[in-house]
């Protein structure tokens, strides 16, 4: 039995699969954001050479997105997009939540215009003015 299978279970670094599943462009980046805490194996903190079967569930941070997908295969080489897409499902609480964050996002920015320039003298005044009402008489 080879020290990277138990079982006859086919098992791979976590770096690898993060890379080869396309979550990170390089096993370096992989291996920090395991370092730094970013990915759970089992709802547990794990190092980047911890090995990983199928049926894991990972927990991934990136940026303000939390991912948590079920490991369904594994892969020591870095593939393309619909085979690293293969690699794994993601949970529908898992997509819920990424959802109802952009929603949110969305409508934060529904009524939002950037002007293309600063405010002149004139429009500082005008903002003012619309910001600060008239008290209206008793």
């Amino acid at each position: 039995m080879s020290a990277g299978q138990n079982d006859g279970e086919p098992r791979v670094r976590l770096d690898k699969w993060l890379w080869a599943a396309r979550f990170y462009k390089s096993r370096s980046l992989a291996k920090t954001a395991i370092d730094g805490g970013k990915v759970h194996l089992n709802d547990a903190r794990v190092k980047a050479a911890k090995e990983v079967a199928v049926g894991d569930t990972l927990t991934i941070t990136r940026g303000d997105a939390v991912q948590t997908v079920v490991v369904t295969a594994v892969a020591e080489r870095r593939g393309s997009a619909t085979i690293a897409a293969t690699l794994y499902t993601e949970t529908t609480e898992s997509i819920d939540a990424r959802e109802s964050i952009r929603a949110q996002r969305r409508m934060e920015r529904a009524g939002l215009t950037i002007p293309k320039r600063r405010p002149s003298k004139r429009d500082r005044r005008q903002l003012r003015a619309v910001k600060t009402l008239p008290e209206s008489p008793d």
